[in-house]
């Protein structure tokens, strides 16, 4: 066999040796992989956890007022109607400012003008005058003042006027928010100590805090006051009862365990 051949089966084997060698070093010949470390993605799967729910409520007293004033005036022509209308609302706004009721705490939200018809059996409808309406927004800040400032809005209004939508309102509505907030953690973390202790375990970080649901305070409608009684010494003895409402909110934590 010449050296030439001899070169060539050499360099062929030397080859196929290198081939072979490759092929069995990518055949799970390698490093085995770590496992992940703490922290790592690997261990996230691995945290012991523990869920738990909590309920807190709060109750709140209202101390403010809201309602809704209207003043309604007719006359032959519309400028006359208006004319009286406006009349009839400064006032209404007089009466409201010598109760403390600020400007900002009016605010107009309606005007309507529509014609009054005479109806006659064979003949077509005749316009016989104007029926103008001004609406108001009132906000009473101190519900002690509520009474005396919807008997005097019906007093300097007199039967033109009409008081509705009356609510009882909480000032600072967030405040007993937080307090039920306070609470619904409170209850969660309470219990689930209870749940930890029992399994041997103690609560570590908190995981998660979620807002699962929240009830506001409620504004109930009191009793509709219409035009002008009897006796205005009735009207300043209009009687408001605050009670109580109450709000709550629901939350649900995470822990790991420990």
């Amino acid at each position: 066999m010449t050296l030439s051949v001899r070169s060539l089966l050499l360099a062929a084997l030397v080859a196929l040796a290198l081939v072979v060698a490759y092929l069995l070093g990518g055949d799970g010949g390698g490093t085995p992989a770590q496992a992940a470390g703490p922290g790592e993605p690997g261990d996230a799967a691995q945290i012991r956890q523990l869920t738990m729910t909590g309920t807190g409520e709060a109750t709140a007293v209202p101390d403010q007022m809201s309602f809704s004033v209207a003043v309604t005036q007719t006359r032959p022509d519309l400028g006359a109607a208006m004319d009286a209308a406006s009349a009839s609302m400064g006032t209404v706004l007089a009466a409201l400012a010598a109760h403390d009721v600020a400007r900002s705490d009016v605010q107009t939200t309606g005007l309507s003008m529509t014609p009054v018809y005479d109806y006659h059996p064979y003949d077509p409808p005749t316009i016989t005058g104007y029926r103008v309406t001004q609406r108001a927004s009132v906000l009473v800040r101190d519900l002690r003042s509520g009474g005396r400032a919807v008997a005097a809005v019906v007093a300097a209004g007199g039967d033109a006027a009409r008081v509705s939508g009356l609510r009882l309102l909480v000032g600072d509505p967030d405040a007993a928010t937080a307090r039920a907030r306070d609470a619904a953690v409170a209850e969660a973390t309470a219990k689930a100590k209870q749940y930890a202790e029992a399994a041997g375990q103690s609560l570590g970080d908190v995981l998660l805090v979620r807002e699962v649901h929240a009830r506001p305070l409620p504004t109930p409608a009191y009793p509709q006051a219409a035009g002008r009684v009897a006796e205005d010494a009735a009207l300043a003895a209009l009687p408001v009862r605050a009670g109580k409402e109450q709000t709550s909110v629901t939350v649900q934590i995470e822990w790991a365990l420990q």
